[in-house]
């Protein structure tokens, strides 16, 4: 009985001083991304909502902009995961930086709870890419879309907006796409 309680007590002690051992930020920096893999309806209400708006000023506006920013040759599941990562990454850091930039005070309204969410989404993948691929390196589709998305930051400030907005829910379903992981189809 005495030796039962000295294991048991040598085992807390044990697990103790190794719970101590690892960093807490190590801890949460795993890369956890199931929560995106069925995205919350409110969620998504509240994006269309924005969307709705946006599109409904913009036709109100007159203002015509080329939105092909996001057209692909290739779709999402084609990339590896890793891949997957980085594409999510490059069109959140677009949408989030978007989604931040000065507007009429309802669209300003609109935009707090998909920013809030794409900003937690991003978060949530740089831990990802710290952990599982740092030293990644993306495949010749993938490079060669982000040099098009950034060039596409540096000349055509007017239209980014537009074409980011408006393709929020291709920019969704990449998420969950990199959140479903090689089970993505």
């Amino acid at each position: 009985m005495l030796c039962l309680s000295f294991t048991l007590l040598l085992a807390l002690v044990v697990g103790t001083g190794l719970g101590a051992a690892v960093p807490q930020d190590a801890l949460k920096k795993s890369c956890s991304l199931s929560k995106y893999r069925f995205l919350v309806p409110h969620e998504l209400k509240a994006v269309q909502k924005m969307k709705e708006h946006f599109e409904d000023t913009m036709l109100l506006s007159g203002r015509k902009c080329n939105t092909r920013l996001f057209h692909r040759k290739w779709s999402t599941p084609e990339l590896s995961v890793p891949d997957r990562v980085m594409l999510v990454e490059a069109e959140l850091d677009l949408a989030i930086a978007v989604l931040g930039l000065p507007a009429a005070p309802r669209l300003t309204e609109l935009r707090q709870r998909p920013l809030a969410f794409l900003t937690q989404a991003r978060e949530d993948l740089r831990g990802c890419v710290a952990t599982e691929a740092p030293s990644h390196q993306p495949s010749g589709k993938l490079r060669h879309w982000l040099q098009r998305l950034q060039v596409a930051k540096e000349t055509a400030a007017g239209c980014l907006e537009a074409s980011a907005t408006l393709h929020l829910f291709q920019v969704l379903s990449d998420l969950r796409c990199a959140a479903l992981r090689e089970q993505c189809a």
